[in-house]
């Protein structure tokens, strides 16, 4: 029996978040794929009380290692890391500290900002106050400040198209940067390439995920000088917040101002791994099989103390 085939890997995934149905696609993937690479797995979809249930859950599965295909609130920004830690099981992607980071993205782009890496003017402001009045000169992005996947993303324009339409809490404003969406997937330490991502529109949920949704292409077709600069600013925001194991980091290129167009958007510790998204592609670019990337998350996982 290989050392793969006695090891039992739990994938979480569903969870409570505005971003279940793209957990539960992810996790189904990760699960098939890392059977595929030789391991026990035993899936664990979770539901709206997936704190309370899931210390029972992983009691019965008894996993090596726990591998979280969790998305949005609860399940990257810290606080199912910090009961896997308390719990005393091993989990792959980011901890405690990092996932928290990322996920704020006020507090991320601070911690980008004090790296020196290019990011754009934002602030914090209530729901109030973001449907009254222009927090920023138009155009401007409104955000939920903790959500993932451009879950209640809204673009104000210059044309006078009304303020954003936000319901209760507090939302991150920031500038509008144009151009090229561009993206790059850390693994470890190394980042692997860069994907220009070509929508009709802006890159929504549907965008995201819908088959057709956008067109990937990898190798980014943009100039040397650019896609180097990608994978630097990727790495270093990875290193930064500490992350571990795998992340990818969302960027805007203006072609028009070259290097000085390039902007940071934010850090994702914990991509998708659907059938359309982008990390899984980088990866198989790079040489790297779908089962193959997930089975290096495991065992990446299982080299931590």
């Amino acid at each position: 029996m290989s050392s793969r085939a006695a090891q039992t890997v739990a994938v979480l995934m569903g969870g409570p978040s505005a971003e279940r149905e793209v957990s539960l696609s992810s996790g189904r993937e990760c699960a098939t794929a890392l059977r595929r690479a030789g391991y026990q797995v035993v899936e664990v979809a979770l539901a709206a009380d997936a704190g309370a249930s899931l210390p029972a859950r992983l009691a019965e599965a008894r996993p090596d290692v726990v591998f979280n295909a969790l998305h949005g609130r609860w399940g990257e920004d810290g606080c199912v890391q910090g009961l896997l830690e308390w719990l005393g099981y091993r989990y792959t992607h980011s901890g405690v500290l990092a996932s928290a980071l990322a996920m704020d993205k006020t507090r991320a782009k601070e911690v980008f900002r004090a790296a020196g890496l290019p990011v754009v003017e934002s602030r914090l402001a209530c729901a109030a106050e973001v449907a009254a009045r222009h927090v920023l000169t138009p155009p401007y992005v409104v955000k939920p400040n903790a959500e993932g996947s451009s879950v209640g993303v809204h673009i104000v324009r210059e044309n006078g198209n009304g303020f954003a339409p936000v319901t209760a809490g507090v939302w991150m404003v920031e500038a509008y940067a144009p151009g090229r969406e561009l993206t790059t997937s850390v693994l470890g330490d190394r980042a692997l390439g860069v994907t220009d991502i070509i929508t009709d529109g802006w890159y929504d949920y549907d965008a995201k995920y819908a088959p057709g949704g956008s067109r990937h292409v990898i190798p980014a077709e943009i100039p040397a000088e650019i896609d180097a600069l990608c994978r630097d600013y990727a790495v270093r925001a990875h290193e930064a917040l500490g992350c571990r194991g795998l992340t990818r980091t969302d960027f805007r290129w203006d072609e028009s101002k070259g290097a000085e167009g390039l902007i940071l958007l934010e850090t994702n510790t914990q991509p998708g791994m659907t059938p359309t998204s982008l990390s899984p592609e980088q990866a198989a670019a790079a040489g790297l099989d779908f089962p193959a990337l997930c089975a290096w998350i495991v065992e990446d996982a299982l080299c931590r103390d």
